[in-house]
């Protein structure tokens, strides 16, 4: 009896799971894929427009790359929030500030909740009696929906809220700019920061003990152990939670416009929130233009952390890892 070649055997394998993912495959092409493709074709279609001889609306036609001039140059938005056309010299005080705002967030976030994260991951991987209550107690914020959670510190930061009540002061969180981005970084890395432990904690959980138990016998420290063993080891779950926060932060919309205010106009106005209000004046293609900005904004930042940074999205490192531990 002819034994099969291990080629053969492998060619076959890739053959059942390419079986198995092929319906997934196929269905979020047409529910992930055609929509991206359909949104960069209309971003390069001029807005539809009323035919003042027929009175109806008709098609703009081809644009080239003037929806996203419109974005980058030529949009302006008065204090009143009327857009308009920038005067000259002037360029596009509507877009460029929300991107301020939206990386301004995304840093500061994603910071705070990298720390927060590694700190809670540490506490949630001990051994200790009732780790699974505080297990559970620590992921409570992240399975509150962000509505909720909006609306929670929202009362919170009230000018007769709890906040104001405990530090003693009258601050307006809700009105004044700079007050506004910290309440709504601090609803964020409240809300996320679960999230961020949890992934780490995956990590934490694949380091083998004997390694600790060995620093141990050598004199290490706590501080040596985590340095020179949990941090070097964690490092590729950190970059993978890095990687799906940092992404998630670029595309915030929701907390701001629930918690401040949902007007582009608003001193938290994000990327985000300039797609959505341009749709609801109906620019569908304007807005496509904008949306794929943050396509390639997000691709371009997923690109740096993936290929830059050595985010483990395909798992590579952790089968290294798990088979050094083996050896």
């Amino acid at each position: 009896m002819a034994l099969k070649s291990p080629n053969a055997s492998k060619r076959k394998q890739h053959l059942q799971i390419g079986a198995l993912v092929a319906p997934a495959l196929v269905v979020l092409a047409i529910v992930i894929g055609y929509p991206i493709v359909r949104a960069i074709a209309l971003s390069f279609q001029a807005n539809r427009h009323l035919d003042p001889s027929t009175g109806v609306f008709v098609d703009g036609g081809f644009a080239g790359l003037e929806n996203y001039l419109y974005w980058i140059n030529n949009r302006c938005m008065s204090a009143t929030g009327v857009v308009s056309q920038c005067p000259p010299g002037v360029i596009a005080t509507d877009f460029w500030p929300a991107v301020q705002i939206t990386l301004f967030f995304t840093v500061v976030t994603v910071s705070l909740e990298i720390i927060l994260g590694m700190f809670m991951a540490l506490i949630m991987n001990g051994s200790y009696r009732g780790r699974g209550l505080v297990r559970a107690a620590v992921l409570i914020p992240w399975a509150i929906p962000t509505a909720v959670t909006a609306k929670l510190w929202q009362f919170m930061f009230a000018p007769d809220g709890i906040v104001n009540s405990l530090l003693g002061t009258d601050i307006a969180w809700t009105t004044d700019p700079a007050f506004a981005r910290l309440a709504v970084i601090v609803a964020d890395v409240w809300k996320t920061s679960p999230f961020m432990a949890l992934l780490i904690l995956a990590g934490l959980q694949m380091i083998p003990r004997d390694v600790y138990d060995a620093a141990r016998v050598d004199g290490a420290t706590r501080l040596q152990l985590f340095f020179t063993i949990t941090l070097p080891l964690v490092r590729p779950a950190l970059m993978v939670a890095i990687l799906f926060r940092t992404l998630d932060a670029l595309r915030m919309y929701d907390l701001p416009v629930i918690m401040i205010s949902s007007s582009s106009n608003s001193p938290t106005a994000t990327i985000s929130q300039l797609v959505v209000e341009d749709m609801r004046q109906g620019n569908f293609n304007s807005a496509s233009a904008l949306s794929t900005l943050i396509f390639l904004l997000i691709f371009f930042v997923a690109f740096i952390l993936v290929r830059l940074l050595g985010a483990d999205v395909s798992g590579k490192e952790r089968r290294r890892i798990q088979k050094g531990a083996a050896q």
